[in-house]
C-alpha cells in the first residue's frame, strides 16, 4: 500500500507531502483544485505517461517520491524486485522519479537507478488507476484469463498443466530440429563423413605443429649448426696453435688460485669459484659434443616434415585455426554423425512421447476449461448482482470463451494457459448486445462496472492499491451512497483512493483529504489538508449545498448513518 507521497513542482503543485492510511481514502475539493493532478503524479511516478507541461512553470524539474509497504505485495512484484536486485530489508519500497523540463526523466527504486520499463512493471503491481487517466488492467483482455483462473481456484491444476505443456513444447522443438536435420541428412552425411575421415586419418596431436617447426629448423640448418658446434668444441677443448683451449686456460687459472689459497687461506672462496668455473666449462664441452653428434643431415626426413606441416596448416585453416580446434571439430562432427545415424530411432521415440504428452496436456486443459466455464457462470451472476445494486439492473455480464486452434491439427490448440481464449463481455443496458469490456464507453457506467468487477474479484485481484478518479461521474446521490458502500467493502481487501464530488460517497471514507488551490504572489498553488471531526462535517455540508445549520445537520446525519451501516 501507498504510505507516503511527496510531490515537488508538478503542474500547480509547489510542494506537497501526504501520509496515507489503510482503507478508503477520499479526496474532495472544487473542480480544478488539483485532485486529479495528485493522481496524475502517482501515475507518472510509476512509469506512466504525463503531459509535456507537467513541470511547474519556472522550475527546471519536477520530483515525485513515494514509500510503499510491501506487506500485501504480489508474488510477481517480489519476484521482480529480486530479479532486478532491488529488494531491501524492512518491508518498504521507495520510488523516486525526476521529470526534467526538456523531457528527460530518471527513476530510482530503493536508491538504485532503473529503466522506465522496469519502473512500469513495478508500478503495475502496486497501483491500479481507474478513471480519467486510465491505467486499467481490467480493460486488457490478456489479463482476463488470469482473473478468471484466480476466481475459479485452478492455480494448482494450471501449474500441473504448464509442467506438461513445457515438456510438450520441448519435445516438439527437438522433433522439429531432428526432422529438419533429416531432410538435409544426405548432403550433410557426405560432408560430415569426409570431414571425420580427413581429421581421423591425420591423427592429430596437440602441440605437434610446434615440435615439427623446431625439427624442420634444425634439419634445414644442419650444416650451419654442425659448423658452429665444431667451432665451439675447438675453443672449449682443442684450442689453436697460437691459443690454448678454454679448458687449458682454466686449468692454468686454477693452478694459480691453488697457490693463492695455500698462501692465504682466507681466500679459499676464489679457488672454489675457479673449480666451479672449470667444472661448468667441462660440462658445457660435453653438452656441445653430444649436440654435435645429434645433428642430422637427412633430406628425406626434412621433406616428410615439410609435407606434414603443409597438411596441418591446411587442416587448421579449414577447421578452426589450431590443432586443438581441429580436434574439437572432430569431436562435434562425430557427435553429429552419430545423431544422424540414430535419428530414425530417436525420431520414433520423440513421436511416441509427443503423442503421450499431447494427450495428457489436452486432458488437463479440458479439466481446467470445464472448471473455468463453471466459475464463469458464478462470476457473471455475482457481477450482475453487484451492477443491480449499483442501479444497472438490466446490465448483463458474460465471460466469452473461444477455443484455441492450430493449423496442423484438428484438435484444439494449446498455449501456456490451456485451450481457452477468454474475454469479459458486457451489455450495460437491456436490449444491447454483449460487447468486449474494452469497448464499453467510459463514464458512469464504466465506473460502476469497474467497481462491480473489483468487488467480485476483490480477493483474487492482488494489486494492493486501487484508485478511482471521479467514479461518481454520471451518477446521483442515491446511487452515490451505494457506490460508497461498495468502495468501503472493497477497501477491506485493498487500499482504495477515490476522488469524488458526492458527499454520500465521501462519508464512507476512512481518511478524508480536502484539496484546494490558492493564489499568492501571482502564482496558483494546490494545498491539501486532512479533515477530521467538525472540519469534515463542514466539507460534507458544503458538498451538500450552501453551508448552513441545516446542511451541517444533514452532514452529521450522513456520517452517523454511514457509521451505523459500517
Amino acid at each position: 500500500m501507498l504510505k507516503h507521497l511527496r510531490i515537488e513542482n508538478f503542474a500547480i503543485i509547489d510542494q506537497l507531502e501526504l501520509d496515507f492510511s489503510n482503507g478508503l481514502v477520499i479526496l474532495t475539493g472544487e473542480t480544478g483544485a488539483g485532485k486529479s493532478i495528485i493522481l496524475d503524479a502517482i501515475m507518472a511516478l510509476l512509469g506512466g505517461s504525463y503531459e509535456a507541461g507537467s513541470v511547474r512553470a519556472g522550475a527546471a524539474r519536477s520530483r515525485i517520491g513515494a514509500v510503499f509497504s510491501l506487506a500485501d505485495a504480489t508474488v510477481e512484484l517480489l519476484s521482480l524486485l529480486e530479479s532486478e536486485d532491488l529488494q531491501e530489508e524492512g518491508g518498504l519500497l521507495t520510488i523516486e522519479r525526476e521529470l526534467r523540463l526538456e523531457g528527460r526523466t530518471s527513476a530510482r527504486v530503493n536508491g538504485r537507478s532503473v529503466t522506465q520499463g522496469v519502473l512500469r512493471a513495478i508500478g503495475d503491481q502496486l497501483v491500479d488507476i481507474h478513471g480519467q487517466s486510465e491505467h486499467l488492467s481490467l480493460l486488457n483482455p490478456r489479463k482476463h484469463i488470469g482473473l478468471l483462473d484466480a476466481f475459479a481456484g485452478v492455480e494448482n491444476s494450471l501449474r500441473e498443466y504448464q509442467l506438461v505443456y513445457r515438456k510438450l513444447q520441448e519435445t516438439r522443438r527437438e522433433l522439429r530440429e531432428l526432422r529438419a536435420m533429416e531432410q538435409e541428412a544426405a548432403a550433410r552425411l557426405e560432408l560430415l563423413t569426409f570431414q571425420e575421415q580427413e581429421l581421423t586419418t591425420a591423427r592429430l596431436q596437440s602441440g605437434e605443429d610446434e615440435l615439427l617447426e623446431q625439427e624442420r629448423n634444425r634439419l634445414a640448418n644442419a650444416e650451419s649448426l654442425a659448423t658452429a658446434a665444431q667451432a665451439a668444441l675447438t675453443l672449449l677443448e682443442e684450442g689453436a696453435p697460437e691459443l690454448p683451449s678454454l679448458t687449458d686456460l682454466l686449468g692454468q687459472l686454477n693452478h694459480q688460485l691453488q697457490t693463492l689459497a695455500r698462501l692465504d687461506s682466507s681466500r679459499q672462496d676464489l679457488l672454489d669459484s675457479g673449480n666451479t668455473l672449470l667444472q661448468e666449462t667441462e660440462d658445457l664441452a660435453r653438452s656441445v659434443n653430444a649436440y654435435s653428434d645429434e645433428i642430422e643431415f637427412n633430406p628425406r626426413r626434412l621433406e616428410e616434415i615439410e609435407d606434414r606441416i603443409a597438411l596441418l596448416n591446411n587442416l587448421k585453416r579449414k577447421y578452426g585455426g589450431s590443432i586443438d580446434n581441429c580436434q574439437a571439430f572432430l569431436t562435434v562432427t562425430r557427435e553429429k554423425l552419430q545423431l544422424i545415424q540414430s535419428s530414425g530411432e530417436r525420431g520414433a521415440e520423440l513421436e511416441t512421447s509427443l503423442q503421450q504428452l499431447q494427450a495428457e496436456a489436452l486432458r488437463l486443459a479440458g479439466m481446467i476449461s470445464q472448471v473455468r466455464h463453471e466459475a464463469a457462470l458464478r462470476m457473471a451472476a455475482g457481477i450482475e448482482a453487484e451492477l443491480g445494486e449499483l442501479r444497472m439492473e438490466g446490465a448483463r455480464f458474460e465471460v466469452g470463451f473461444e477455443l484455441l486452434h492450430t493449423a496442423d491439427v484438428q484438435e484444439p490448440g494449446l498455449d501456456s494457459t490451456g485451450m481457452d481464449r477468454v474475454e469479459f463481455l458486457i451489455a450495460p443496458n437491456p436490449g444491447e448486445g454483449l460487447k468486449p469490456l474494452a469497448k464499453v464507453a467510459s463514464g458512469g457506467e464504466t465506473s460502476r462496472l469497474m467497481l462491480a468487477l473489483k468487488n467480485v474479484l476483490a480477493r483474487q485481484d492482488r494489486i494492493p492499491s486501487l484508485v478511482f478518479d471521479e467514479i461518481d461521474q454520471g451518477i446521483g446521490g442515491r446511487v452515490g451512497s451505494i457506490v460508497g458502500q461498495k468502495l468501503w467493502q472493497l477497501a477491506r481487501h485493498h487500499q482504495v483512493f477515490c476522488v469524488t464530488h458526492l458527499p454520500q460517497l465521501a462519508a464512507y471514507g476512512d481518511q478524508h483529504f480536502h484539496v484546494v488551490k490558492a493564489q499568492a504572489d501571482g502564482r496558483t498553488t494546490t494545498h491539501v489538508r486532512v479533515l477530521e471531526g467538525e472540519t469534515r462535517v463542514a466539507e460534507l455540508a458544503q458538498m451538500l449545498g450552501t453551508s448552513s445549520e441545516n446542511t451541517l445537520n444533514s452532514a452529521r446525519e450522513l456520517l452517523q448513518q454511514v457509521k451505523e451501516l459500517r
